[in-house]
């Protein structure tokens, strides 16, 4: 079938919308009618090659929608469905067998490969091949195959459009502080970076009782909505030393948990000098493949010997974290409307350039 799609062409230029073929579901596949769709980070590393998929390229990798047909062995699914996808794995490997799938054995090649692995792939472009397989999903489009087991199955009865991003960035953010740093009620936690990652990192400290919720950034008005989401606390690193900021809050100690949302090696350095003694340091922030952190491991070693931990998509298994994440929603907990902005689908440069620019949260895609 014909759809649409924002197809990226060449390297650093924008998506161009066009006519592409979609093929028919296979056996363990879905196709679903995308409501809407987050632009996340990797998408635009991917459009600009620092991480070399394929193009062309249909990206996106933050879908939600309703489930169009399926394939002949799908079996929890049925059409009508109304489901979020999530990132792309084997199911069969060592980490995926004990329910770890962010760190599947084949999650570059299934992630970032852009075609099955087979070689094949579900989306044509004037009767060619091209990547429609981004996060097994490509769901900058009216319509994506996936397989059965990428699909959440979420309640009809919520916005599609505030569901999307819980695949990617909302999932990378809180997964990161319940899965990982796993706070204890009353301690301090720093975020550096408020996009949608660091913000859903913040709602999470929050709701599990950090008491001192430090916020840094270098856009102002990201900053004041910190304050409004729960920080206690926000530092401009353009106009102070955020380490210094830290242990000034803190009392000179540190803080017991932070979350390094960026992917700059730099502001990396920044998070693992801001831990207390034996505090813990998660780096989720994409950075740009031979970007070098710079620590000096003597001084971190003898002053606080902190834990620091690189992780992927949060630590999550999707099928189980997702809904967790909708219960918190709809209990009042986690307030994606504060983080989401909408776009129509012919829009989708300008939120990529917003996103780019920083002067929203979390652009979503509405079809």
């Amino acid at each position: 079938m014909n759809i649409t799609a924002a197809v990226a062409v060449e390297p650093g230029q924008p998506l161009e919308l066009r006519t592409v073929e979609l093929a028919e579901p296979r056996p363990d596949e879905v196709r679903v009618k995308l409501a809407a769709t987050g632009v996340c980070h990797a998408d635009v590393i991917a459009r600009d090659q620092v991480y070399p998929v394929p193009l062309p390229a249909v990206l996106g990798h933050e879908g939600a929608g309703v489930v169009e047909a399926v394939g002949a062995d799908v079996t929890y699914l049925v059409p009508g469905d109304h489901v979020v996808l999530g990132f792309d794995y084997c199911g069969r490997c060592e980490m995926c067998s004990v329910g770890k799938p962010s760190y599947c054995e084949e999650f570059a090649t299934r992630n970032f490969g852009g075609f099955r692995l087979d070689g094949s792939s579900p989306i044509s472009l004037d009767g060619t091949p091209i990547t429609g397989r981004f996060f097994g999903q490509s769901s900058f489009a009216t319509h994506t195959n996936v397989a059965e087991r990428l699909a959440v199955k979420v309640p009809a009865e919520l916005p599609l459009h505030m569901l999307g991003p819980l695949g990617c960035g909302v999932m990378t953010g809180a997964g990161a502080v319940f899965n990982v740093l796993a706070p204890k009620p009353g301690s301090s936690f720093a975020v550096f970076g408020t996009g949608a990652v660091g913000f859903s990192g913040l709602l999470a400290a929050k709701v599990v009782g950090c008491t001192t919720i430090i916020a840094v950034d270098v856009v102002q008005s990201k900053l004041q909505r910190a304050l409004q989401l729960g920080a206690t606390h926000v530092i401009n690193s353009a106009e102070q030393d955020p380490e210094e900021a830290v242990r000034e809050i803190t009392g000179g100690r540190g803080v017991d948990y932070a979350l390094d949302a960026v992917g700059v090696s730099a502001v990396f350095a920044q998070m693992a000098n801001s831990l207390a003694v034996r505090g813990h340091g998660v780096l989720v922030g994409a950075p740009k493949p031979g970007d070098d952190a710079r620590l000096d491991v003597g001084t971190l070693l003898n002053a606080s010997s902190p834990r620091l931990s690189l992780v992927l998509e949060g630590d999550a298994a999707p099928q189980e974290f997702i809904p967790r994440l909708i219960r918190l929603y709809q209990a009042g907990l986690f307030p994606l409307d504060e983080l989401v902005t909408t776009y129509k689908f012919e829009d989708i440069n300008t939120a990529i350039s917003h996103s780019e620019q920083g002067t929203v949260i979390k652009p979503v895609i509405t079809f």
